[in-house]
């Protein structure tokens, strides 16, 4: 069977260091209050595989120091105690979770009705369409590998519920039209 043989320099470029990681662009706006990036991020989400050649619009790709996996993207979500975003959901494509540090609820449903607490090394796959959302409930920062797959993930693919909407409304009037004018939506759950 063949073989490739592939020189340091080129393997490089398919590393990713968590320390040089940077959080999505849009978590760094300072105008947009942290309150409403936490409805809809972990507070620090960070890239760590992108689609190829940046193909997809979608804020993953921004800052992902490795891209072309066979169509995956992976981040690490940062959370503090008591933080994760809110109920949403991805049309097209899997989500796969899993605990590196702490302990995380997973809720699902279009009301978060059902759940399960995951600890550390635990995984849970939300299959399209099912609107999902995930906090830390540890004393300590948690980590949360996040691993998408299958379908198209570009910002067609996400949409959070309106209670989400509701929430930003109620931290700053529009907040909700900064996300959407970068392509978030709030119509996951309703009859359209």
């Amino acid at each position: 069977m063949k073989t490739l043989k592939i020189s340091k320099e080129e393997m490089l470029k398919r590393v990713s260091v968590f320390k040089d990681l940077k959080p999505l662009p849009i978590q760094l706006d300072k105008s947009i209050p942290q309150e409403g990036k936490d409805i809809v991020y972990a507070r620090e989400l960070l890239s760590i595989i992108g689609l190829e050649n940046n193909s997809h619009n979608t804020p993953i790709n921004k800052n992902a120091p490795i891209t072309g996996a066979a169509g995956i993207t992976m981040t690490i979500a940062k959370c503090p105690p008591n933080q994760g975003p809110g109920l949403h959901n991805h049309q097209a494509t899997f989500e796969t979770f899993t605990v590196l540090k702490g302990k995380f609820l997973i809720a699902w449903n279009d009301d978060g009705s059902e759940e399960i607490i995951l600890n550390e090394l635990d995984t849970i796959s939300i299959p399209p369409g099912v609107c999902r959302s995930f906090k830390n409930i540890s004393n300590e920062e948690g980590l949360l590998q996040v691993i998408i797959s299958g379908g198209v993930h570009d910002m067609n693919d996400i949409a959070f519920t309106k209670v989400a909407k509701d929430q930003m409304e109620k931290i700053e009037s529009n907040l909700s039209k900064k996300f959407e004018d970068v392509g978030f939506k709030f119509n996951a759950g309703l009859n359209n």
